[in-house]
Formats: structure tokens, sequence, C-alpha cells
């Protein structure tokens, strides 16, 4: 049996594996995943687990098996900071990750910090210091030294022991299930491209034109494609803030384009004559419809919506949840907003699970005058109901 095989079989056996990555992503239009890191309990390992290191690029490896565990719910995937190893991995090996407890969430549910680094997590909830740091290394370029495989193995070594430690601490706080609700954002996690968001996130669309959205939604297009061939970030074919100023001047010729502030000179000699294609047929297409109008904002909000950053404070420090994953600035101004032009602000994470639980439902009633904040005698904020 080969060693992804037996990784497979040992966390079906188990219940759980953890899994790191290491990834290059600079000067790539999409990252490169170079190794994958994966523990799984072993009863005949010294300390009871199993790490191994996969080397994508070196080895020949058939991921399936181990892309099988991962999606499958009855198995546990312990992450840290998991965002870029889940999307990572649901693109190169084709799956999803689906019962995800990522440790860094979980660190914030229990008065750690919302950006706990591994290192400092392991040292202070295990009181065990790991080896020293190849964290800035070139992943991609082979061989690997001993060292930096065995820096790699000791990202995921401890996490399954840290997992197990952290939820032990999240259910004697009644938090576990808070944290497993916010893990599975962490699995839903993609790096995946597509078009139609690649045209979605340029600035200042509002400000174009019927045609000049035509034009920045082909060009969009256009600097994906070819950004893809060329495996290289889309902002070193065309930074945004060009691409939308070409949109809105529509240039005809090299002598015009060339006038574009921020084009690339590569760009503009190797592929000028390309880009120009893509403007006329960019002047040919169906407009996309203007970006909506964000709601007006009420000066007489503000009052309000600092009311209830005081309260959300109040809560985080009280029950130690950082402050960071309960709501931000933004959405609470969002909220607070919707809920004073008597809507219910249904669509913002505030509003739901753990989080309506923990301050939601105070915050509704603030908005509506049902709940007051005051200063005790202690000096603490104190929050109370109103007759």
């Amino acid at each position: 049996m080969d060693v992804v095989s037996e990784l497979a079989q040992r966390a079906r056996a188990g219940g759980r594996l953890a899994i790191d990555t290491e990834f290059v992503s600079e000067r790539r239009y999409q990252a490169l995943l170079c190794l994958a890191q994966v523990a799984v309990p072993d009863p005949d390992a010294p300390d009871g687990v199993r790490t191994e290191v996969l080397d994508p690029i070196e080895q020949e490896l058939d991921p399936a098996p181990l892309a099988q565990v991962l999606a499958d719910p009855a198995i546990e995937v312990v992450v840290h900071a998991g965002r870029q190893d889940v999307a990572i991995l649901r693109r190169t090996w084709g799956t999803d990750i689906t019962n995800v407890f990522d440790t860094q969430v979980a660190a914030g549910f229990l008065g750690f910090g919302n950006q706990e680094g591994y290192e400092s997590l392991v040292r202070k909830v295990l009181n065990l210091k790991l080896k020293g740091s190849e964290g800035f290394t070139r992943w991609d370029r082979r061989p690997l030294s001993a060292q930096q495989l065995e820096y790699a193995a000791d990202d995921a070594r401890l996490l399954l022991e840290l997992g197990t430690e952290l939820e032990k601490r999240l259910a004697e706080r009644g938090r576990l299930d808070w944290a497993r609700e916010e893990s599975r954002l962490v699995g839903e996690s993609s790096d995946e491209r597509t078009h139609e968001r690649a045209y979605e996130r340029l600035p200042r669309l509002g400000r174009l034109s019927d045609t000049g959205r035509a034009v920045a939604r082909e060009l969009a297009e256009w600097r994906e494609d070819t950004a893809r061939a060329a495996d290289r970030p889309p902002s070193t074919v065309m930074p945004d803030q060009a691409l939308v100023e070409i949109a809105r001047r529509t240039p005809r010729d090299r002598a015009a384009l060339e006038q574009i502030r921020g084009l690339p000179p590569q760009t503009f000699h190797r592929r000028g004559d390309a880009l120009l294609q893509a403007i006329a047929r960019g002047r040919k297409r169906t407009p996309p419809e203007p970006p909506p109008e964000p709601p007006p904002r009420d000066s007489s909000d503000a009052p309000v919506v600092s009311l209830a950053q005081a309260l959300v404070r109040h809560r985080s420090t009280e029950s130690g949840v950082a402050v960071e994953l309960i709501a931000t600035q933004a959405e609470l101004a969002q909220l607070m907003s919707a809920l004073r032009r008597g809507e219910n602000g249904g669509g913002l994470r505030v509003a739901h699970g753990w989080r309506r639980e923990l301050v939601g439902n105070e915050l509704v009633e603030l908005a509506a005058g049902r709940r007051s904040l005051s200063v005790a005698d202690n000096g603490r904020l104190e929050v109370t109901p109103k007759d």
C-alpha cells in the first residue's frame, strides 16, 4: 500500500487528520502547491501520531485517497489559519473539505488573539516549542534540505494534539459549536478565479458609461486569460487602475493607448495589438448593469453605531471572544442603519448563529431603544433592558 493510501486508512480509523501545506504564490497566476504535510492518529507511532510530508513536485502522487477523506463529513480535518490551505487543496486535489476545525479560529473563542500564530499557540496551549523557522524558503525549488523537510513536518506534527486541547477547552466553556460553526466558513474557502469576479472587483465601475463598463468587462476577461496562459498575476499584465482608465477612454490606436498612465511597458509593446482588439470587442458588447448603489448613510446613525461598537467590545471582553470575530465596524454600521430603516439586517453575519446568541439580539434591542448602556459605580459598562 502506498503512503497516501496508508494515511487515508489511518485517518478513517481514527476519525481525524491534520493537514498543512507549503506553497508559492509570488509571481504566479495561482498558488503552486509544493508540499502537503499530513498527520494522522497511529497507535504504532512513538507519540501516537504519524506525520508524513508529501511532495507533489518531486513525487508521483495520487491524492485521490486523501481527497476522499477530506470530503468525508465523518472525518475531522484540523488546520491552522487554513483558508489558503483549503483553497489550494480544493483546486489542486479536486475535493471539498467538509468537516474543518481551524485552531486559529478556535483560539479566538478562548481569549487568544484572532490572528494567533501556530508557533505561538503551540507554546501557550501545549507548552511546547517548535523547531527553527524555514517559513520564507522557496518551497518550489528542489532538492529540499533535511532541515526544510523537518520544519515542514513540524507544522503538522502537533496540530492534532493542539486541536484536541482546544476542543476540550471550548467544550468546557460551551463554545465548541461556535468554533465549529465558524470553521465551516474556512472549509468553504476557494481561490478559483472567474471572469465575473474579476470584473466585479474592479474599482470605480459606477463612474463608467455603458460603453466603459462593456469595455471593462471585456478587458477583465482578456487580462484573466492572458495572465492564466502566462502563469503570472493579472496585475502584472495590467493593474486595475490602468484597466479602468482604458475602459473610460477606450483608445482606438497604439498612440492613444500609450498615453494611459500605469500600463506596463511590456504589455504595451508585446500585447498592444491584442489589447486594442479587446477594446474593440468591448465596444460591441452589451454593457453590464451598473453596480448597485450603496445605501445612503445617515449621519445620525453615527452615535448609535458607536454604542453598538461599545456593546460588542463589552461582550468581547466579557466572553473572551476576539472582537474581530464578532463584527467589524463596517458590519455594525450596516446593521444599525438597516435596523433604523425598519429592516432586519438578516444578510449580515452578526445577525446569525453564535454571533446573534452572543450579542446580535442585544444589538437589535439597542437599535429599538429597548436596551441601554451606562457606566456602573465600579466604572465598568453596564447593559440593561429598558422597561
